[in-house]
């Protein structure tokens, strides 16, 4: 497997359009696909961010997720929404009042990178978050896992994604030696080929 990923990544770097069935063959990613979609309706949580596709609402649950433990975040989330329902309610609010809401969540950067992000994505595309992933990323505090997310949740868009545990999953199956962390390129490659 980690001979077709390096060979996927070589031949995308020369040609844009390989295929990802050069990485993953079609029927073992359709078998992926029904396996974990299987586990999830057995085993899968109800989650408020899972009940939307307000791209605003993915974006605030994709921040507040980052290094914090879900159980910690619902509570958060709901308060949150509830004082700043619209990105534009967020824009216009003092980024201190923000963090106040924020707290305990802790990492306080993210209440002033998603203030950041609500104002810039109000100047720039009139108040409507993108769908575009290079326009997420153009955005001062958007990555490349929460411009996935957004895309995917939001937008129904196949979209790649690559946390900690999409990563041990993915490499548990399809690597299988070695460190997941030390193969994150090798890992984003599978991400996309899913």
């Amino acid at each position: 497997m980690m001979a077709k990923i390096k060979k996927h990544q070589n031949e995308k770097k020369s040609q844009p359009q390989a295929k990802t069935s050069q990485v993953v063959p079609k029927s073992k990613k359709i078998q992926f696909q029904k396996r974990l979609l299987t586990w999830y309706a057995e085993f899968g949580r109800d989650l408020p961010w899972r009940r939307t596709s307000d791209p605003y609402k993915i974006l605030v649950s994709e921040v507040m997720l980052q290094q914090t433990q879900v159980d910690r975040v619902i509570p958060k989330f709901h308060e949150f929404l509830g004082k700043y329902p619209t990105l534009q309610d967020l824009a216009v609010a003092h980024p201190d009042d923000i963090r106040r809401t924020w707290y305990p969540l802790g990492y306080n950067i993210r209440p002033y990178r998603l203030h950041g992000i609500a104002c810039e994505t109000i100047e720039r595309y009139g108040g409507a978050i993108p769908s575009k992933a290079e326009e997420l990323l153009s955005l001062k505090g958007i990555g490349r896992y929460t411009a996935g997310a957004i895309r995917s949740f939001a937008f129904n868009e196949d979209a790649p994604i690559l946390d900690t545990n999409v990563m041990r999953v993915l490499h548990r199956i399809f690597i299988g030696k070695g460190e997941a962390k030390k193969q994150k390129t090798e890992l984003w490659v599978l991400s996309e080929a899913l």
